[in-house]
């Protein structure tokens, strides 16, 4: 059986221009603190072999000694933050990369409980005025539009949806579902009854007058109302035209009595008619057997399939006018939305009230979205922390703390020095040379 040789490691992605900045930047400060630590190293060196010639020599070689001994054990410090020191295997060491998945779980938990805290994303999003973005972006022209364009170009795709998953019938379904719910009779006395109101059905009866006068004027419907008055006759009569004279007084009676109910507000067919109204809304109101013959009505009325086909062919109509408008260049409905959405927002930027409202709506709705995602945020940071190439992980920290991490090493050795003089001073003085 052969054995399958690893592959190697992918190598790191290549660094970005600011990255490639950086690095020859920490390259040059590394480069300073391993010079500064050689230069301190034969400055000790030095002062100490020259020493019992120039016995003043010993500060400057305890000052060196110090600061060589400062500057090691800030780079075994600091090279111990991201690997073993010479490559030994040295307790504590490489601790970023042997502490990857700690690193990344505590990372995750402090983003989640520092920054992204109810009280916290509550406290930020309420500095954002998102109405006020929201109104000056609709009220510019050009967005408006564009937004028209948007959504005329999603309309037939959602029109195709609504077809393709069965919608319109379900909606026709529920409709006619809630109508069948409705007491007709009732229904119909509260409309009768408002449309009462003010003497507005008078102003009906004076309508009724005038096409019913119309109607006595008209010449086919006096032609037919003449032959039914011949038929009746005796033949007798019919050779003295009695049908004529008939008829000419029946349509001047009649049309006078329409003259009178119509200029007299008492008049008693007028009173009839209101008398008759507000019966029948009685009756709708208050008889069962009104009521009943009401859903009688109203159910063989939504059996018939005519009425059913009426939901889809106003569907079909409504469809049809929309897709011939959105797909001409100068459709109606794409300027009625522009100018729809630019007249919102024009509104919206005058009203403050309703901006407050609606910011409040924001900062409710997206902090609760906020709060109910952020443990799956946590997750999904300490995930890609976890995930990343541990040369990738190092390189990326190295990067960018990496050079103020070499400054320690000059501090390590200016401390360390000072400290070596002190105490090399301090001998001196108590004990002598």
């Amino acid at each position: 059986m052969v054995e399958r040789i690893p592959a190697p490691p992918a190598p790191p992605p290549p660094l970005s221009p600011v990255d490639q900045d950086r690095l020859r930047a920490l390259n040059r400060t590394k480069a300073l603190a391993t010079g500064a630590l050689v230069l301190s190293t034969a400055t000790f060196l030095t002062a100490r072999a020259f020493q019992p010639r120039w016995p003043w020599l010993g500060y400057v070689a305890a000052t060196a000694e110090a600061a060589t001994i400062g500057g090691l054990a800030d780079w075994y410090a600091v090279v111990a933050l991201f690997k073993r020191p010479l490559g030994l295997p040295i307790p504590h060491t490489a601790i970023i990369p042997e502490n990857q998945g700690r690193i990344a779980e505590n990372l995750g938990r402090f983003i989640e409980q520092n920054f992204l805290d109810e009280a916290t994303v509550q406290a930020k999003l309420a500095e954002m005025d998102f109405a006020a973005q929201i109104a000056d972006w609709l009220s510019e022209r050009g967005r408006a539009e564009g937004l028209a364009r948007f959504v005329s170009r999603l309309t037939p795709q959602a029109l195709d949806a609504i077809d393709r998953s069965g919608v319109r019938d379900f909606v026709a379904q529920r409709i006619l579902a809630e109508i069948e719910k409705i007491q007709v009779a009732p229904l119909a006395a509260g409309l009768l009854t408002a449309f009462m109101e003010d003497d507005r059905h008078q102003r009906l009866f004076d309508e009724l007058t005038r096409i019913v006068g119309r109607f006595l004027e008209d010449e086919a419907a006096l032609a037919a109302m003449r032959e039914r008055i011949r038929a009746e006759l005796p033949s007798l009569f019919n050779l003295f035209k009695a049908d004529a004279y008939l008829l000419n007084k029946i349509i001047r009676a009649a049309a006078a009595l329409l003259d009178e109910a119509r200029d007299q507000p008492d008049h008693p067919i007028r009173q009839e008619f209101d008398e008759a109204l507000r019966g029948l809304a009685h009756r709708l109101r208050s008889s069962k057997l009104y009521a009943r013959r009401a859903e009688e009505m109203k159910r063989d009325l939504l059996a018939r399939p005519e009425v059913r086909q009426m939901a889809g062919d106003m569907w079909d109509s409504v469809r049809g006018f929309l897709e011939t408008d959105l797909q001409a260049d100068d459709s109606l409905i794409r300027k009625h939305l522009a100018s729809m959405f630019m007249e919102v927002g024009r509104h919206l930027a005058a009203d403050p009230g309703v901006r407050a409202d609606m910011n409040q709506g924001f900062v409710i709705a997206l902090s609760a979205f906020i709060e109910t995602q952020k443990s799956g945020v946590s997750g999904f940071i300490a995930e890609q922390v976890n995930r990343w190439d541990l040369r990738q992980l190092v390189q990326i920290i190295e990067l960018n703390v990496g050079r103020d991490l070499q400054f320690i090493r000059f501090n390590g050795m200016i401390i360390g020095g000072l400290a070596g003089l002190t105490l090399y001073t301090l001998q001196n003085l108590l004990f002598g040379h």
